[in-house]
């Protein structure tokens, strides 16, 4: 009651600043509660049925406790934050996520991280850093082998791998080398260019 014995006034500015502080606040608790549950419930997945899994990525040994569901690709993007390694089609048909196992090109999203235990990963991370280019992706810069470069990373472990395997000098047997790697840009004729230097050189 105000002095003179009247209810207070209320006015519509008043209203609508309660009703933005109690939305806030209201905001708040939920995100609170919503980051608390994300947390329990990653680390009950952590803990539950979790393997032991001891990878060698780029030279380096990698103590690991996985889904045993997690695929490669999936341990390597997520668990140990090499995201040049890229997910396309998640289905082994774009070739977006090959990696090198044992010197091998291998689809990553195709085979559970514990299989590869002492096998020898390489992800284009580790096949050179800028200022220390491997020629092959060198050659990619030189001859403007990408355009968007989703697929670049794959397109390049691809065409390493391809460099020790026993394919033929022509560019037909480039395209044929490469076709589990899709370009949806379309810059293969660029993209066959750099292969075709590197391997001549």
């Amino acid at each position: 009651m105000n002095p003179d014995g009247n209810p207070p006034r209320v006015s519509r500015r008043s209203v609508i600043t309660k009703l933005g502080v109690i939305g806030a606040a209201a905001a708040a608790d939920t995100k609170l509660i919503d980051a608390q549950t994300q947390t329990l419930t990653e680390d009950e997945t952590a803990v539950s049925g979790a393997v032991p899994v001891q990878l060698k990525i780029n030279g380096e040994m990698r103590q690991l406790k996985l889904d045993p569901r997690t695929t490669l690709l999936d341990c390597l993007r997520e668990h140990v934050h090499l995201t040049g390694t890229k997910k396309g089609c998640d289905h082994g048909q774009c070739g977006a996520c090959t990696v090198h196992v044992n010197g091998q090109r291998v689809n990553s999203c195709l085979s559970f991280a514990w299989m590869h235990e002492g096998d020898e990963i390489t992800t284009i991370e580790g096949l050179g850093q800028p200022g220390n280019l491997h020629p092959m992706q060198a050659a990619f810069v030189e001859h403007d082998g990408y355009q968007c470069g989703y697929c670049t990373s794959g397109q390049i472990m691809s065409a390493v791998a391809l460099l020790k395997e026993p394919w033929g000098p022509g560019d037909a047997e480039v395209r044929e080398a490469m076709s589990g790697n899709i370009c949806r840009c379309g810059a293969y004729t660029n993209i066959l260019a750099a292969i075709q230097q590197v391997r001549k050189a």
